[in-house]
């Protein structure tokens, strides 16, 4: 429960500072004592969750932007038995729901930032519901190397908004010191 509040709170803090990036425009409301004048985004919002570990990380961007639309993606990475290294990885990609994504800003949450094959397969799966006009890339932790290969691979404008940066990946392709398969943690063990 620690560990899902916690990117939960991550999340939340992640998207109040992409909310610092987003424009804005005025509106009137009306309340029981007169008007008042407020900003509101003046963005479509999408926010996509890569399954299952990004949920509650994703739950962080829904309670910040009540008002946006959700899409669920599947993706993990199938390993060759005798794998030594990123280029045996191929990502699966087994679920998607999402609504249009066209001219609208994405805000795509998955925690865990390794190779960014995840990410790449994801948005190229996305881009069937439209071309979004920005990708907020929202990662809870993210290695170098998988910076590198989205920002060789991704022709949309994009931003990288992160909890850590860390050192590298390992011969197995997991983020170094890292923490461990996010979805197991938060959720248990799988088959």
């Amino acid at each position: 429960m620690r560990f899902r509040s916690n990117l939960t709170r991550l999340g939340e803090i992640l998207a109040y500072e992409i909310s610092k990036s987003l424009s804005f425009q005025s509106r009137t409301v009306v309340t029981q004592l007169g008007q008042a004048k407020i900003k509101v985004p003046n963005e479509e919002l999408v926010i996509i969750s890569v399954l299952r570990a990004s949920l509650p990380f994703y739950q962080g961007f829904l309670n910040f932007f009540d008002h946006a639309e959700s899409g669920f993606i599947g993706a993990f990475r199938e390993e060759n038995e005798n794998s030594s290294g990123d280029e045996d990885i191929h990502i699966r990609l087994s679920y998607l729901a999402c609504p249009s994504i066209e001219n609208k800003t994405v805000i795509l949450a998955d925690p865990m930032l390794a190779t960014g094959k995840s990410f790449i397969k994801s948005i190229q799966k996305l881009q069937a519901h439209g071309s979004p006009k920005f990708i907020h890339i929202a990662a809870a932790f993210a290695a170098p190397e998988g910076i590198d290969h989205i920002k060789a691979n991704l022709d949309i404008p994009f931003e990288f908004w992160l909890g850590a940066l860390d050192e590298g990946l390992n011969d197995l392709s997991y983020i170094v010191p890292g923490l461990g398969d996010a979805g197991d943690l938060a959720f248990g063990t799988k088959l």
